[in-house]
């Protein structure tokens, strides 16, 4: 029954108008239309300044994400472990800043705050979903990482093409499980009167805070997947360098050390980013009880991470540049194919 719910609930979010959006919330009789976003401020003076801003780092994330991928598909020599797992990255930090960022941006332009519930629960399904996934694909391409480094003459045959596959592929199980129990447990949860949103988007503990009933199931899940997502990751990302570290120390020549470590520098800046910013939230939150307070610091791990992930990853990286450039060399040169025999008659 609850699986039905949810269904509907994705149905009503992408496929009706937000305002016919009138549901029963589960656990008691009443109607509701859904929640209000307060967003990052609400002076209205405001919102043409931070509509400006976050359209435009949505567009650098799109725009900066997306080369990388298409690099990565279209050029042989990127065919390894190391980049395919770089391409997923830059795919899931478009869907998750997609998941974030578009309905603020949509409320702006048209002044209105409401989010309907259905669509509240699928917001916070993907946030959850994307959000796993990034913790997760970091944490393997961490140790991909370690055998390229502490096991390089069995590196090609233990990442394989089809274990590369199988990876990806158990992150988006796990991350998928993980998203629909905490939607499933936010779904028989019965709201109030008070449904305004301390937040850009509806972010899950925001959202339970609203609840009023008892969210002890629902509390005990959130902090045991934030355990699971935060705690478990970062342990396998730690032990995976240290024993980088040690292995390298086993390298005479400084060349070689630096070559070990080159490979590493722009996957450890983006772990540093997406964790230290994630702490900086909590940390923020539980230091002055602010809701605000969280919501901006939340822009640095749902926005400003995602979108300074190609920079760190294209400009320390030879191979991705050569590639961009050898594939927007052939598109220029398919464009000009393509306008000569337009000309002809």
């Amino acid at each position: 029954m609850n699986n039905i719910h949810l269904c509907k609930f994705i149905y009503a979010f992408f496929f009706i108008p937000s305002h016919q959006h009138q549901h029963m919330v589960p656990g008691n009789d009443t109607q509701n239309s859904g929640f209000l976003l307060q967003g990052l401020s609400v002076e209205p003076e405001l919102q043409p300044f931070i509509f400006g801003m976050f359209l435009s780092m949505y567009l650098i994330t799109v725009f900066g994400n997306l080369p990388i991928i298409l690099a990565v598909s279209s050029d042989s020599h990127l065919h390894t472990p190391m980049y395919f797992f770089i391409s997923n990255l830059s795919f899931v930090d478009i869907c998750f800043t997609t998941t974030t960022i578009l309905k603020m941006l949509i409320n702006i332009q048209i002044q209105n705050k409401a989010i309907s519930y259905g669509g509240c629960i699928t917001q916070m399904y993907f946030y959850i979903l994307f959000a796993a996934l990034d913790d997760f694909l970091l944490t393997v391409m961490a140790y991909d990482r370690f055998l390229a480094i502490c096991h390089p003459l069995h590196y090609t045959v233990i990442m394989s093409p089809r274990l590369c596959g199988l990876l990806v592929l158990v992150c988006w199980l796990i991350s998928a499980l993980l998203s629909l129990l905490e939607s499933l447990l936010v779904l028989q949860l019965s709201f109030c009167t008070d449904l305004e949103i301390p937040h850009f988007f509806c972010e899950i503990k925001q959202v339970v805070l609203l609840a009023c009933c008892d969210t002890f199931l629902s509390d005990v899940f959130m902090y045991f997947t934030s355990v699971l997502l935060g705690a478990a990751p970062l342990a396998g990302i730690l032990y995976s360098y240290s024993k980088i570290l040690f292995s390298t120390r086993g390298i005479s020549s400084p060349q070689g050390k630096y070559k070990a470590f080159s490979t590493c520098v722009s996957h450890l800046l983006v772990v540093f980013l997406y964790y230290c910013s994630s702490l900086g939230v909590y940390l923020s939150s539980a230091a002055t009880h602010s809701s605000h307070s969280s919501a901006t610091a939340s822009v640095m791990y749902t926005v400003v991470t995602p979108m300074l992930n190609p920079f760190i990853y294209s400009l320390r990286n030879k191979d991705i540049k050569r590639a961009l450039k050898g594939f927007i060399q052939m598109a220029v040169k398919k464009r000009k194919i393509i306008l000569s025999l337009q000309k002809c008659p």
